[in-house]
């Protein structure tokens, strides 16, 4: 099969093209024949090797990749939930390696779920990882209530607008920061109140949060100063900064960081979302599985609204 791989930690022009064999599913795993994986910023991250997910993720050679949509080739012994010819999507082994960048992939078959009728396979990909870490912030570690006021700092990006749409299915009033130029977009998708970080002060345009996720390593202190008292500060990226903790207990308020788990469980529960029309993954753009480097280097400029998306 064909994937792609790295020899080293690096730039975009490190990831090539490579033949591996084909595996070979154990029992309770499926093998996926790929069509399209999603490209995620920690997959250009664990290329640099500054992910920090461990020394066995860039122990050279190694193939990033965790969001895979396809069809199911092969099942193990054990397997109930899949069959042979299943159209599938996943996140499989997230935080270890998983090799989502190649033509085929195996992993126990609960870390997968049905794509839904109507669903294409590119939407498919751009969704597991990104909608993953939404539901699992808002609905699992904030249980966020109807009414509550969210705050969703780069509500554009590819976890960002889906964070947003799942906190609306709950009943949240949500404000997100964004460029100027994703604020139509956003509200179309449900944003009641848009912040453009480039020239206003997230501390002076919105108050009295009761969830403040950061998604961007830099806005954990700004969103503190407008999460109210009682409520939670998400800081995903990187974790909690230095000293955020402290200062959030002092103030009667709560800091968590975060990192996304496979969840085929969850993952239902977002197909079923998508079946309804209740949750819309936006796909900015697609690239051969051989211009895996051009769509780091696309990611890396920081101005997607969306995901991208690799195709076989």
């Amino acid at each position: 099969m064909r994937r792609i791989t790295q020899d080293t930690a690096g730039g975009p022009e490190v990831l090539h093209v490579t033949d591996a064999p084909v595996p070979e599913p154990i029992p309770t795993e499926i093998r996926v024949r790929v069509t399209a994986a999603g490209v995620n910023p920690v997959d250009t991250k664990v290329r640099a090797g500054g992910a920090g997910l461990g020394d066995d993720m860039t122990a050279p050679p190694f193939t990033v990749g965790w969001d895979v949509a396809g069809v199911v080739d092969a099942v193990g012994m054990g397997v109930t939930r899949f069959a042979v010819g299943d159209r599938v999507f996943g996140m499989p082994w997230f935080p270890r390696e998983a090799g989502g960048y190649g033509e085929y992939v195996t992993a126990p078959s609960r870390q997968f779920a049905h794509i839904p009728d109507g669903v294409d396979d590119v939407t498919a990909a751009a969704t597991p990882l990104a909608a993953l870490t939404a539901w699992q912030i808002v609905v699992d570690t904030a249980d966020v209530q109807c009414d509550q006021r969210v705050l969703v700092h780069a509500a554009g990006g590819g976890v960002g607008h889906l964070a947003v749409q799942i906190a609306k299915t709950r009943g949240a009033y949500v404000v997100g920061t964004a460029s100027a130029s994703k604020h139509a977009e956003l509200a179309a998708l449900g944003l009641d109140e848009a912040i453009d970080h480039h020239t206003q002060d997230v501390a002076r345009a919105t108050r009295d949060i009761d969830v403040a996720v950061d998604l961007t390593e830099v806005n954990g202190p700004s969103s503190l100063a407008v999460t109210r008292p009682g409520g939670l500060l998400v800081c995903v990226p990187s974790g909690v900064p230095e000293g955020l903790t402290e200062q959030a207990h002092a103030e009667g308020k709560r800091v968590t960081d975060f990192l996304v788990e496979p969840d085929g469980i969850a993952l239902t529960g977002i197909a079923r979302l998508l079946a309804e029309g209740a949750l819309s993954v936006r796909v900015a753009g697609t690239f051969p599985l051989e211009e895996a480097a051009s769509a780091h280097r696309e990611l890396e400029k920081g101005s997607t609204f969306g995901k991208l998306v690799l195709t076989l």
